[in-house]
C-alpha cells in the first residue's frame, strides 16, 4: 500500500524527534493527566493507548488500573515504541504490552475496558483505524481523547501557534476545527470540553451497549 507525503512526514518528524519529545511535550503533561483522570477505569482494568508515542500516559493509567489491570500501547513509530519500552523496563511494568504498527493494521491481542486516545489527530482522522480499535473494545467501555484543535477564529495568534506546533506532527489539518467528529460515529454520550484556551479539546464517551 501506497503510503501518503503526508502521512510520509508525519511519520518522519515523530521518528526524527522521538529522543526529545518527552522534553518538548513536557508542558503538556497536565493535559495527558487530566485526559487519563476523565477515563472512569478501575483495579484490573485493561486500557488501548492508541498512538502511545514514549509512554508518557502509562504512569497515569498504571495509577487507576494498578498491576492487576493491563495496559497495551500501539504505536507506528520504531522509536517511539523503542523509548515506550525502555520507561516500561525502567518502571517494571510488566502489564505492558507494545504494539509497533499502524493504528488500522495493528493486531491488538486483548479485548479491553477503555481506550485512551491522546494528541493523535491522524488517528482519529481514520475510520479504518478506529474501526479497528473499536473491533477490541467491549461493549460499554469507556473512551477518553484530547488533543489539539482551532480555537475560535479571532484568536489569531493562538491558531498561528497551533499551527506552527502541529504542522510537522500531522498529515494534514483536516478536521482539525471537531477533531473528535468521526470519534462520534463509534460512541455514544459523547461530551466534549475545551481546554487550553479553546486550542485543545478534551472528548469522553462510550462504546454502546448490546441490548
Amino acid at each position: 500500500m501506497t503510503t501518503s507525503p503526508g502521512v510520509q512526514a508525519a511519520q518522519a518528524a515523530y521518528d526524527r524527534d522521538a529522543c526529545s519529545y518527552d522534553g518538548r511535550t513536557a508542558m503538556y503533561q497536565k493535559y495527558r493527566r487530566e485526559t487519563v483522570d476523565r477515563l472512569p477505569v478501575r483495579r484490573g482494568d485493561v486500557v488501548l493507548d492508541v498512538g502511545c508515542g514514549t509512554g508518557l500516559c502509562f504512569g497515569f493509567v498504571q495509577d487507576k488500573i494498578g498491576l492487576s489491570g493491563r495496559v497495551v500501547g500501539i504505536d507506528a513509530s520504531p522509536q517511539m515504541i523503542e523509548l515506550a519500552a525502555e520507561r516500561t523496563g525502567e518502571r517494571e511494568w510488566d502489564n505492558v504490552t507494545l504494539v509497533e504498527s499502524a493504528v488500522q493494521d495493528a493486531e491488538i491481542p486483548v479485548t479491553a475496558d477503555a481506550a485512551l486516545f491522546c494528541a493523535t489527530h491522524d488517528i482519529l482522522q481514520s475510520r479504518p483505524a478506529l474501526e479497528n480499535v473499536f473491533g477490541h473494545l467491549r461493549p460499554g467501555a469507556q473512551v477518553v481523547a484530547s488533543g489539539g484543535k482551532w480555537a475560535p477564529t479571532w484568536k489569531v495568534a493562538l491558531n498561528l501557534y497551533l499551527r506552527s506546533v502541529h504542522e510537522p506532527f500531522v498529515r494534514s489539518f483536516e478536521g482539525f476545527d471537531r477533531p473528535w467528529g468521526l470519534l462520534s460515529d463509534f460512541v455514544e454520550d459523547l461530551t466534549v470540553a475545551d481546554v487550553a484556551f479553546g486550542g485543545g479539546y478534551l472528548a469522553l464517551g462510550r462504546v454502546p451497549s448490546t441490548a
